[in-house]
């Protein structure tokens, strides 16, 4: 029940409560979220990406992902595991330092506590 909004005031208000900063980026168009990650190589520690369907079809993101060698957190909403069977297939995942899956939007802010530690290693 919460917006797209509320999940990005959510993240802002945590990161910054755990000393990160953070850019909440969105987009329905496979292109553009290649675009995002592309420009992210040389402003950004980390990824968190949440690919929605594109994580069962997109070649193109999975190069971006690989491509820009940053640590990547893959976040599903849903279990993914506990729905069609060609949802349990992720092209993404292979880029990914791991996965989130299942906890609602609360994903994200255990993504964010995940990156923070990948990012002080």
């Amino acid at each position: 029940k919460i917006t797209l909004e509320g999940v990005k005031k959510n993240c802002d208000s945590h990161a910054k409560s755990i000393g990160l900063q953070i850019e909440f980026e969105q987009s329905n168009i496979e292109g553009e979220i290649v675009t995002i990650i592309q420009k992210a190589k040389n402003k950004f520690e980390g990824i968190i990406i949440n690919a929605a369907g594109y994580t069962h079809t997109s070649v193109a993101i999975l190069d971006a992902l690989l491509a820009i060698k940053l640590p990547t957190i893959e976040v599903h909403i849903t279990n993914i595991y506990n729905r069609e069977d060609f949802r349990k297939k992720s092209l993404i995942s292979k880029a990914a330092e791991g996965i989130i899956c299942g906890f609602g939007v609360n994903g994200y802010i255990m993504a964010l506590d995940s990156m923070k530690k990948i990012l002080n290693k």
